[in-house]
């Protein structure tokens, strides 16, 4: 297998696929190139003459410029290569007009929960979501005890969703902490949910039931602990009665149409958006093109790229929305005094990203080529199939519970440098690289790397990475989180609290 990766022809820059020294001549298919410099794996060689100045281009598009001289065969990274964004922009819609090729075949089908309102579940768990942070270790030891009690399981478990918001909270932070824990209450996933007030907060347990809307109450318990003996006995008994509720709760096939997946990344290395991102965006192709749902996120991550996702708005009106989405993040970086485009994280740089430009441009792989059909808001739930565009911060715990909020049932989560993090739904952790899938595998699901070991193409591995998923949804699977316990969610807070 070739030493180095061209991504694009036009590209003057390639990938190092594995760690290489000075004065080496990296086997490629129509290259010849000596190298200037001790080269880091993931991390970019120039292969031509940049002039200071010059764009450098990397996925066909520019990564930032040159700020110095850079010879064939040298190192490029933090120390002569610079972003070329600035604070503002200004957007043109400029639609996508070449027709994709329709998905053939048979419908797929997998074995969901499907529920009174009609939204499909891929488990049947009860969850425990508590309106205030006070209550937290209640909630916990509810769960625990219910586990610990439970010898005839039907039912997938019981999980509680610790978060320490909705007490001393004004304005938008007090939406925000509502919006999240009422998405939480009305999801699939949970075949019961128990909510546990303590009766003083500002989150009023009347006030986030309305926010939660028309959710079936025959599976859902509620109290407040200043208004019981004991919370935890009170709870336990809850629960039961709600496993009762849930005893007669089937599988049953279920269209792939049914599906609502979240993409996301985290601990990204420069072999993301090379192997794990555009693997994913396949499957986003897939599912959109049998009509199901997927859910893009981290905003930040979309600045520098976001033109290429407004070219895919299905019309004006989405495009507008796109827009406002992106510019109002941007607002909120400037309105705190934070620089707009210094994403890129120790981590991140460590492997060979160098520029918010090249993070966003291997980010947004992850939706694919499918048309964005919807944006939404923070805590809005998705109305319809196709590629959805979610208004969240990149931070991998706020962003990832913002998709399960909006309905994701299965999370599409692919890595670099790896991360032990799990959230309330099924999350598939995908590796880029063969070596981390080696060294975690108590952490990976899903080896991506392959694609640089030359076993797989992008094309074949999409197919088994659909198998996986399909398996997981139907419950014949579990992921590495469900099998560690590893389930938490993360609110996005902006504002005052008293």
């Amino acid at each position: 297998m070739p030493d180095i990766l061209k991504i694009h022809p036009s590209d003057n820059v390639v990938v190092a696929i594995r760690s290489m020294n000075a004065n080496e001549q990296p086997s490629a298919d129509d290259l010849s190139l000596r190298l200037q410099d001790e080269i880091p794996a993931g991390h970019k060689i120039a292969i031509r003459q940049i002039n200071k100045g010059e764009q450098i281009l990397k996925y066909g598009h520019s990564i930032g410029y040159a700020t110095q001289n850079i010879a064939p065969g040298s190192w490029v990274h933090s120390h002569n290569l610079a972003t070329a964004l600035n604070d503002t922009l200004a957007y043109r819609y400029e639609p996508v007009t070449e027709e994709r090729p329709p998905v053939t075949g048979e419908k797929p089908t997998f074995m969901g929960y499907r529920r009174a309102n009609g939204k499909v579940g891929t488990r049947n768990e009860v969850w425990i979501i508590n309106t205030v942070g006070c209550v937290n270790r209640s909630a916990e030891r509810i769960a625990t005890t219910c586990n610990a009690n439970s010898s005839d399981r039907v039912f997938d478990g019981v999980h509680a969703f610790s978060h320490p918001y909705g007490c001393s909270q004004l304005g938008d932070d007090l939406i925000n902490t509502q919006k999240v824990l009422a998405g939480l209450i009305r999801h699939p996933n949970a075949g019961g949910v128990l909510v546990i007030g303590l009766g003083c907060e500002n989150n009023q347990m009347d006030d986030l039931l309305k926010i939660a809307g028309d959710v079936d109450r025959s599976r859902m318990r509620y109290f407040n602990s200043q208004e019981v003996e004991d919370e935890v006995e009170s709870g336990v008994q809850l629960v039961g009665e709600l496993v009762e509720e849930m005893k007669q709760d089937q599988r049953e096939v279920c269209p792939v149409s049914d599906l609502v997946l979240a993409m996301k990344c985290g601990g990204s290395d420069a072999f993301s958006g090379v192997t794990a991102n555009p693997l994913v965006g396949r499957l986003t192709d897939l599912i959109a093109g049998f009509n199901g749902t997927s859910i893009l996120t981290e905003v930040p991550e979309m600045f520098g790229a976001e033109q290429q996702l407004m070219n895919r708005a299905k019309d004006q009106d989405t495009f507008e929305r796109i827009v406002k989405m992106i510019n109002e993040f941007k607002e909120y970086f400037i309105r705190h005094g934070q620089p707009v485009y210094e994403n890129p994280s120790p981590g991140n740089k460590e492997g060979g990203i160098t520029t918010l430009e090249e993070k966003s441009l291997g980010a947004i792989q992850k939706g694919g080529q499918a048309m964005v059909e919807q944006v939404l808001d923070y805590g809005e739930a998705v109305h319809g199939p196709g590629l959805a565009l979610l208004n969240a911060p990149g931070n991998d715990g706020v962003s990832c519970t913002a998709q399960v909020v909006s309905g994701a049932t299965v999370l599409l989560f692919t890595t670099g440098r790896g991360t032990p993090l799990g959230f309330p739904v099924p999350t598939i952790k995908i590796a880029s690289n063969t070596p981390l899938a080696t060294k975690k595998p108590n952490w990976i699901d899903f080896n991506a790397g392959t694609v640089l070991d030359g076993d797989a193409s992008l094309d074949e591995l999409s197919q088994t990475l659909f198998e996986t998923v399909i398996r997981v949804a139907s419950g014949q699977e579990q992921t590495k989180n469900e099998l560690n316990d590893y389930r938490e969610i993360a609110i996005f807070k902006d504002g005052v609290t008293l």
